[in-house]
């Protein structure tokens, strides 16, 4: 087992809006205390699905069209039926993977969840040993986390690292590429640390917009180091749009930036059984409802919750994005990074082809908290955008 099936759309999915790629949290447990955690992941969500319900999702899932199932935390770990849960997505034909931060995640329990039929694992890697375990809240999940990655390396399991860029990790990231590749790594996905959660309450941990500038040309550097070496860097969703290096990380494999897929090909669930159309966005605003209350293709075919990109056109872009070039593909790009920052879609301001368009101006931006995140899952506080010149 050497690689994960791509999550490529053919023309019927991007037709019929087929929620081929699912994102479940099974609980919201958890055994870190990650400084940038979004959903504030700790302590289990009041009324999280039972086992019966949770193999009912399984079925239902099956029967809309989806195709892999990704489950994550939390800690997916942590619930006790969660290899029950992965045996029943695999009987029902689907590919199950799991996203982890893999602090005390056994080798007999990673046996045990291959034999269930977990065919390939995420592991969440944030920086060096101090910076991660700084991150992550907890001595010593660093080492686990390389230890798990050994591991699932000796079974055959095909595994990815996940690494959030946050402030402090930039100057890192070279030095990390070695740690996965001499770990045996062969997939390494980034992802630029949104404004939600606990990254709003240290909101030190995030970019500046501008500093786009300064992190492309070396994530091209590394995509191209690691190539060379066996190992793929895939830029996340919100790692964009249409600078000069898109071509080199998207390319005709994955293709270019087409704008946010929430609601479009991919549904979030949460371990209550709320559903939205991306397991990121703000609870608040983007819930559909609840599978204990309407069934998912009911939600999937009538919630404007989950319908918003399918039609969506460029009335909902503002500032920048408006009137940018690529307005009619990229859409504003994340919702999730523009939403968590301000509260509505479609003005994005990490998008690397505008802070260049922005530079050849003299110009540059920067976000500013206004307001803190309530003390809640997927609370999002309130920036604003400042624009000033360059020093």
């Amino acid at each position: 087992m050497s690689e994960l099936p791509r999550r490529r759309l053919s023309s019927i999915d991007q037709l019929d809006c087929t929620p081929v790629y699912v994102v479940w949290e099974i609980t919201l447990a958890c055994n870190l205390k990650c400084s940038h955690c979004g959903s504030r992941a700790g302590n289990p969500r009041p009324q999280e699905l039972s086992t019966e319900e949770a193999l009912d999702v399984v079925e239902q899932l099956a029967k809309l069209g989806t195709r892999e199932v990704t489950i994550i935390g939390g800690e997916a770990f942590i619930r006790r039926d969660w290899l029950e849960i992965v045996g029943a997505i695999r009987s029902h034909g689907m590919v199950c993977t799991m996203q982890t931060g893999a602090f005390k995640l056994a080798d007999k329990l990673l046996d045990a969840a291959v034999k269930a039929g977990l065919q390939g694992i995420g592991i969440s890697i944030d920086g060096l040993e101090g910076l991660h375990d700084q991150l992550r809240g907890v001595k010593g999940s660093y080492s686990e986390a390389l230890r798990v990655l050994n591991y699932c390396k000796s079974i055959g399991l095909t595994t990815s690292v996940n690494t959030q860029i946050t402030s402090s990790v930039i100057s890192q990231l070279p030095d990390l590429l070695s740690v996965i590749l001499e770990a045996g790594g062969k997939h390494w996905q980034v992802q630029l640390t949104v404004a939600m959660g606990n990254a709003v309450d240290n909101e030190e941990v995030l970019l500046q917009p501008y500093e786009l500038a300064n992190l492309m040309p070396i994530l091209a550097d590394l995509h191209k180091k690691g190539k060379d070496a066996g190992l793929l860097l895939l830029p996340g969703n919100n790692v964009g749009y249409f600078g000069p290096y898109d071509v080199l990380w998207r390319g005709p494999e994955i293709g270019p930036y087409s704008g946010c897929p929430a609601g479009q090909n991919a549904i979030g669930l949460e371990a209550d059984g709320t559903v939205k159309g991306c397991p990121s966005l703000a609870t608040s605003r983007y819930s559909a409802g609840n599978v204990r209350e309407h069934s998912l293709s009911d939600l999937w075919a009538t919630s404007p919750e989950l319908a918003f990109n399918r039609e969506r056109d460029n009335s909902e872009l503002w500032g920048f994005c408006r009137t940018c070039y690529y307005a009619e593909v990229c859409r504003g790009g994340c919702t999730w990074t523009a939403d968590s920052l301000f509260g509505r879609r479609g003005n994005n301001p990490y998008c690397h082809y505008r802070v260049l368009t922005l530079a050849e101006q003299g110009v540059r931006e920067r976000v500013v908290k206004v307001s803190n995140a309530a003390d809640l899952p997927f609370a999002t506080g309130l920036f604003r955008l400042i624009r000033e010149p360059l020093p």
